[in-house]
């Protein structure tokens, strides 16, 4: 159970946001409306309510703030000391001290103003008064601005903050930077730390949690540290040290023997013996990590050396009789984070020696003596000197040998896979587990049945190559008919006449797609000003007469269809025309008879088309007009139709409800 949750604390305001929360709040929470001619009394008791209420507001916000955030002599040293490395101990009780003084100070000036309003002799003098009181404790809240957003800055951090109970089982791992920390919490844990090939990537504490004999482990990747002074440090640094000196955990001091991570063993046991003193009464085991570059006993003498001076003094911390080490088991291990080889083992061996320390620390606390009466273990005596093994029936034995072998021998689809060629090449058969009464029947091609034949029966498997030799063979004979025939009914001189009009077609053919090609950006010319004259009738009359065709009807056509059409009179109504001609007063209805037949007349609303339902014209006249005179109330109202019965909100609430602020309200 974690005994400290800053996620909970309130949200710190800004200073002009302070202020418009309990002004804003004042006004809602407090009568509005005053008049010279009610009792003095009456109106100071009005405005003595409001510079109280007010001042009731600043002191419960500001106390919020003030008891939210911890203090720092009353939390553990762990996280007063973590507080002191991220935000500076010095500020952060200076911005709480500000807020502090800002409380009292504007509850003096509500006991001061209040103190004056009980002697005030007019309406004039008692608003004055509340305006006072209101600027001077807004004032106070201006000047305390810096320290409200110092405050909401570390109240943000905080929450950021992993959630560590300094009480519980907690392993420790600590090293140089790039040593496989990270990778280590990452493989016993759930936690997800981002592992970079470079130093530094982890720059906070990160938790994580395992299980080990049941009970639940705390986990803390620390940031790596450098052998330097303890002042030179950065914050990054000091959080690994603050955790190392106020945790009571079991700490893994991890070495990379490889030297990979840009640091010699000789660097990294003068890390070492540098911070030794913040293990004392802790277990300590020294992890050796990359074995998969280099093992152990493959690092020369002098590195060896300095290993087992490491040894010699995590040896010290090992819990026995007198306080001295019993043995040497679990103090330095080997593993790699990269094969998985080790990395259970250095768990079990790290929460074996935490739980054998907690155990033994609690058994010489006095409390032990109140609970040890409660306890009673119970050792049965042997009641003769017969010896009973248990008795397993051979069966059992033969099917447990028989399945430990095949879970050996059984290959995972994942192997199957990397022996293939990988993803992307192997392809996994679906059909392998199928239970069939010979195995070899498996990989068979599915019979594909219709109609209650099997499909395959009538597949030709020569059938697509045979196709395309008979679609040859036809093309052929098509050419070699066609060329038979007209060589067959052609005379010499039209075969030429043909080659040539071939020849023309297709230059023609080539003109129109350079045009097209080029038709976007080339400008349409009239046919008037062709300088080049080559759409004329005459030059298509000589081409035509050049190929031996007469050329009359093509330059007929050409010419009929270049020429606009002509409207015509029938011979019906000339005499109509005429009177026209000398009235100078076209009829209506001649102007119907002789307009153009391209367009066609609409029908007159009046007109009765059967089907409708009227009996004549006049019925159907009013009846449109029955319906336009329907829907003119409708269309006034704004309606879709007969069917809209929606009603607007005439006096919308948010804009007719609350206190209405002094000025003009004819906008309501």
């Amino acid at each position: 159970m974690v005994q400290y949750n800053f996620k909970k604390i309130t949200v710190v305001p800004t200073g002009k946001d302070f202020i418009d929360i309990i002004l804003s709040r004042t006004q809602r929470q407090t009568p509005t409306v005053v008049h010279k001619g009610y009792a003095i009394s009456r109106i100071r008791q009005f405005y003595m309510r409001k510079v109280k209420y007010t001042q009731t507001n600043f002191h419960e916000k500001l106390s919020t703030i003030i008891e939210e955030f911890p203090r720092l002599d009353d939390i553990h040293p762990f996280y007063g000391d973590l507080l002191h490395v991220l935000y500076n101990k010095d500020h952060y009780k200076l911005a709480l001290g500000q807020i502090n003084t800002a409380r009292n100070l504007i509850g003096k000036i509500s006991k001061d103003y209040v103190k004056l309003l009980k002697y005030a002799d007019s309406l004039y003098r008692c608003k004055t008064l509340k305006v006072a009181a209101l600027g001077r404790m807004c004032t106070v809240t201006k000047r305390i601005g810096p320290s409200l957003a110092y405050l909401e800055q570390i109240r943000q951090h905080m929450a950021r903050l992993p959630s560590i109970d300094p009480n519980t089982r907690t392993i420790l791992i600590c090293g140089y930077p790039n040593v496989g920390k990270s990778s280590f919490i990452n493989k016993i844990t759930r936690a997800d730390v981002d592992v970079q090939p470079y130093a530094f990537t982890t720059k906070s504490l990160f938790v994580g949690h395992t299980d080990y004999k049941y009970l639940r482990y705390q986990v803390i990747d620390t940031p790596g540290i450098l052998d330097r002074p303890f002042e030179d440090r950065n914050i990054i640094e000091m959080c690994s040290i603050t955790a190392l000196a106020h945790l009571r955990a079991a700490v893994l001091f991890f070495l990379d023997i490889s030297g990979s991570c840009g640091y010699s063993i000789a660097q990294q046991a003068a890390l070492f013996h540098s911070i030794k003193s913040l293990f004392m009464n802790k277990p300590l085991i020294i992890v050796c990590n990359k074995t998969d570059l280099q093992p152990l006993d493959g690092i020369p003498e002098e590195d060896m050396k300095l290993v087992m001076e490491m040894k010699a003094e995590a040896m010290k911390t090992v819990i026995g009789q007198g306080g001295e080490a019993t043995n040497d088991e679990g103090v330095l291990l080997t593993m790699s984070t990269l094969t998985e080889d080790g990395v259970i083992s250095v768990k079990n061996a790290a929460c074996e020696r935490l739980l054998n320390q907690r155990v033994e620390l609690k058994m010489k606390s006095k409390k032990i003596n109140d609970c040890l009466n409660r306890f009673h273990v119970a050792i049965p005596k042997p009641r003769d000197q017969k010896e009973r093994p248990p008795s397993i029936p051979q069966a059992v034995l033969e099917a447990k040998a028989k399945e430990a072998a095949e879970k050996e021998k059984k290959k995972l689809e994942r192997d199957l896979e990397n022996d293939n060629g990988g993803a992307g090449v192997y392809s996994a058969s679906l059909k392998k587990h199928y239970l069939l009464a010979n195995d070899e029947w498996k990989e068979d091609i599915m019979p594909e049945i219709f109609d209650g034949h099997n499909v395959y029966d009538f597949v030709d498997p020569d059938i697509l190559q045979r196709l395309e030799e008979l679609e040859r063979e036809e093309e052929g004979r098509e050419v070699s008919e066609d060329d038979v025939d007209m060589d067959n009914e052609m005379a010499p001189e039209e075969k030429k006449a043909l080659a040539v009009i071939r020849k023309k077609k297709s230059l023609l053919i080539q003109e129109h797609r350079i045009k097209k090609s080029t038709a976007e950006s080339r400008p349409t010319v009239p046919r008037k000003f062709d300088k080049e004259r080559k759409f004329t009738s005459k030059r298509m009359g000589r081409q035509l007469s050049a190929l031996g065709l007469d050329p009359t009807l093509a330059i007929n056509r050409a010419r009929s269809k270049s020429r606009g059409r002509k409207r015509e009179r029938s011979v019906d109504h000339e005499d109509d025309a005429m009177d026209m001609d000398v009235d100078q007063k076209p009829n209506k209805k001649l102007r119907m008879r002789s307009s153009s037949h391209s367009r066609s007349t609409s029908r007159p609303p009046h007109e009765v088309v059967p089907g409708e339902g009227y009996r004549d014209s006049a019925q159907k006249m009013k009846a449109i007009k029955w319906a336009k005179n329907s829907s003119k109330k409708r269309n006034k109202e704004a309606r879709r139709g007969e069917a809209d019965r929606v009603i607007p909100t005439l006096r919308p609430k948010h804009l007719f409800s609350g206190k209405r602020s002094t000025g003009k309200t004819d906008r309501r």
